[in-house]
């Protein structure tokens, strides 16, 4: 039933209606379905326990062996323990979603969400640790998730760090990647960066304009645009040809904001380099411009039409504010737009973060690696965007979903081989190894999820309640 929703909905219901209600009939399932299921994710054993006599080696006595010679080779816990296929998902649930501080167990929803995508499309074991980083004053410290990270790192091959509000989201980033031994990546802005960039070379490739040479409008200036604008210069992108907005206006090098604020170094750091016409307003910064990329306060109002219309001939508009894009698309293509993605699955060119993540992080997994760099997300990127090229892109198709299957163990692929060339792998293997290791694991994961299904030990959600669900948005939009 869920496959066809917008087939439930009453014809007369136009765009507008159509978005609120799907909105508002995903909140109110999830909350009844995480109800029903109590949660989203259970700890399963991955050994056979044939006879009591198999937890003398899984446990004492045996499993002495285990601790001294990890104790005498660190990296040998890679091998011996689960620590090789296990990420920790670290927030302290300052910034869920679009719903700010939503205090450390208000977190859990989403990174268990988090797991439960790393699990079915990466095969990866994920924990959800929502973690209180206040102070006596209540005032929360990027010290106290910086110092979490690192005793907590001997347990995990990799961390997601999700979900903390700026600025403290920067600090704990870039020193978490600096001191830890194994990958730490920030998926709000490493994630969004990584498929940005991706949709964007796609979207490049059919209006035929190269990265190089257009003009782009960041709209916002929190961690994901400032990771896109790293990205895009990483892959070839001009910083003279880059504005980025904040709340007040662009981001120039008169900026005394962030010259007088180190909390935001990394926000002073582009207004040095980007826009050096220190262009001010949002009708100069779009007149011409080539690219915009939004991820700023939820529309549909946010983007004004009449800036969308001063924009080059065959304009790309991502805006990728949730639940809400910016401006919603049929608008923005009145308006000029020629290609527009959104962050919502229900319009076109979705583009969403679960295309990326899972893959980096089992191709990084696969082989140990120490850390996940930028260009490790710039071949990530390029992955993506190869294989929704071989797919065939159009206007209204730039980019592969969630349900592509084939494209995982082709991104953890890319991604490993990338690690393994930067001489960052403990393992290393070669791409065809990483591929048929992370099409292993994605594809048992399905047959256990289908096997406890089909046993009807995890339980079909009941199709009644979802009806019933329907019919309540149904009549809560029409009032």
């Amino acid at each position: 039933m869920l496959n066809h929703l917008e087939h439930f909905f009453p014809k007369d219901f136009d765009e507008a209606q159509i978005a609120k209600a799907k909105t508002l009939f995903y909140k109110k399932l999830s909350l009844f379905a995480h109800d029903f299921y109590r949660g989203k994710m259970m700890t399963l054993p991955k050994v056979p326990i044939e006879s009591l006599n198999w937890f003398n080696a899984w446990y004492t006595p045996g499993v002495s062996a285990i601790s001294t010679t990890i104790r005498d080779d660190n990296n040998r816990s890679f091998q011996l323990s689960n620590r090789s296929n296990t990420v920790a998902v670290v927030s302290d649930s300052t910034r869920v979603l679009g719903d700010g501080d939503c205090t450390p167990p208000g977190g859990l929803g989403v990174m268990e969400g988090k797991a439960l995508i790393m699990k079915y499309l990466g095969g990866i074991d994920a924990t959800a640790l929502c973690i209180d980083s206040r102070d006596e004053n209540g005032e929360h410290q990027a010290q106290k998730i910086i110092d979490f990270v690192k005793m907590v790192q001997p347990s995990f091959g990799a961390v997601n760090l999700e979900d903390i509000s700026q600025p403290n989201c920067f600090r704990v980033l870039d020193e978490l990647r600096e001191a830890c031994d194994i990958p730490v990546w920030h998926d709000d802005a490493q994630g969004t960066a990584c498929v940005t960039l991706a949709g964007v070379l796609n979207a490049l490739k059919i209006v035929g304009k190269r990265l190089e040479d257009v003009k782009i409008v960041l709209y916002g200036s929190g961690a994901a645009n400032c990771s896109i604008a790293r990205l895009m210069m990483e892959d070839g992108a001009k910083p003279e040809n880059i504005i980025l907005f904040d709340s007040k206006e662009a981001l120039h090098k008169n900026r005394s904001r962030y010259a007088n604020d180190p909390r935001y170094y990394p926000q002073w750091n582009l207004c040095q380099i980007t826009n050096p016409q220190c262009i001010n307003t949002e009708e100069e910064a779009f007149k011409g411009a080539d690219v915009l990329v939004a991820l700023s306060k939820p529309g549909p109002d946010t983007i004004k039409p009449e800036w969308i219309s001063l924009m080059a001939e065959k304009a790309i508009v991502f805006v990728c504010a949730n639940p809400v894009p910016e401006i919603y698309p049929h608008v923005a293509k009145a308006a000029g737009a020629h290609i527009v993605a959104t962050g919502r699955g229900d319009f076109p060119n979705q583009v969403n973060n679960s295309v990326c993540f899972p893959s980096i992080l089992k191709g990084t997994l696969l082989v140990s690696s120490r850390k996940i760099t930028d260009e490790m997300a710039v071949c990530a990127a390029h992955a993506i965007a190869d294989f929704a090229e071989r797919q065939g892109i159009t206007t209204e198709h730039i980019m592969p979903t969630m349900m592509d299957s084939a494209l995982f163990p082709e991104v953890a692929a890319a991604v490993g081989e990338c690690a393994v060339k930067a001489g960052l792998a403990r393992t290393p293997l070669t791409r065809s190894e990483i591929h048929e290791l992370a099409k292993r694991d994605i594809d048992e994961t399905h047959r256990i999820m289908d096997l406890l299904v089909n046993e009807n030990i995890i339980q079909r959600f009941p199709e009644t309640e979802i009806k019933r669900i329907l019919e309540e948005v149904v009549t809560a939009i029409r009032n």
